[in-house]
């Protein structure tokens, strides 16, 4: 009898373990394929930020250019670069490299655009004119200096995102 108690107790405690081990087995797989699914959005995250990131290389190349052109006035182009420049994913503190542009994007930020703009008395558009055009006065040659250097370091980070 007391043999048969014994056979009975290893036999469930058999079964217990097996049973633990099969659970153990289960989580183990759903860790592993957390851990892959994880993996798989990094990726695709850092894949869709080198797509973003990408897009605004070319964009940055674009008004550099129609800056040096004379096609973008200077307070126009600082405005947009500045703000493509602090949209990058991948990349922080671009901007700060380029304190010319920054510092004139600083000085009109608070000016008025588009319906808001037309919406202004012609007195107060026109002093933000005059503001703007101090600012861009003194900046100009700073700023001429800096647009071939951002271009420059917007050709490299696109090819380097590109490959």
């Amino acid at each position: 009898m007391l043999s048969t108690t014994w056979i009975i107790l290893i036999s469930l405690g058999m079964v217990i373990i097996f049973g633990l081990a099969v659970y153990a087995g289960k989580l183990l797989m759903q860790v592993k394929q957390q851990q892959q699914a994880i993996k798989s959005a990094r990726e695709e995250a850092h894949k869709k930020h080198i797509e973003h990131d990408s897009k605004i290389y070319d964009s940055v190349i674009i008004i550099v250019r129609a800056m040096k052109e004379a096609q973008c006035e200077f307070g126009e182009g600082a405005w947009r670069l500045s703000v493509l420049l602090d949209s990058l994913k991948l990349e922080h503190n671009q901007s700060s490299k380029f304190p010319a542009i920054v510092e004139l994007y600083d000085s009109i930020k608070h000016h008025a655009i588009l319906e808001e703009r037309k919406l202004l008395p012609k007195k107060q558009r026109m002093k933000q004119d005059a503001e703007r055009m101090t600012a861009e006065a003194k900046l100009t040659e700073k700023i001429s200096e800096e647009l071939n250097s951002l271009h420059d370091l917007a050709l490299a980070r696109k090819s380097a995102l590109s490959e």
